[in-house]
């Protein structure tokens, strides 16, 4: 089991270069956290393609959501420290592909 997983982590996120766009999400891990953006990107595609059924997408359409928001960045509680260890868009997607990857498994 990854150390990293069960740490709480909170998702800051930006979504247009509008600043009341901004907004934020709290998870319980990083497994959690991969999770909730990956069905940020699902409900966004359901709500472009409201007639489909089973929507598929692969991991490139995935790097193009998170790249066309505005801000991404995720703060991760390190228990050695007491405190919140910043990581950045390109950690996030390195993440969420080694997620999908456990899941297709």
């Amino acid at each position: 089991m990854d150390p990293k997983a069960n740490k709480h982590t909170i998702v800051l996120m930006q979504t247009s270069q509008n600043r009341s766009t901004r907004t934020f999400m709290d998870y319980g891990s990083i497994t959690q956290a991969m999770d909730g953006i990956c069905g940020l990107y699902e409900r966004k595609l359901k709500e472009l393609n409201p007639a489909t059924r089973n929507i598929t997408y692969d991991i490139a359409d995935l790097y193009n959501f998170i790249d066309g928001l505005t801000d991404l960045s995720a703060l991760i509680y390190d228990h050695t420290i007491q405190a919140y260890l910043p990581y950045d868009r390109q950690w996030i997607k390195h993440r969420v592909f080694q997620h999908l990857k456990k899941l297709a498994n």
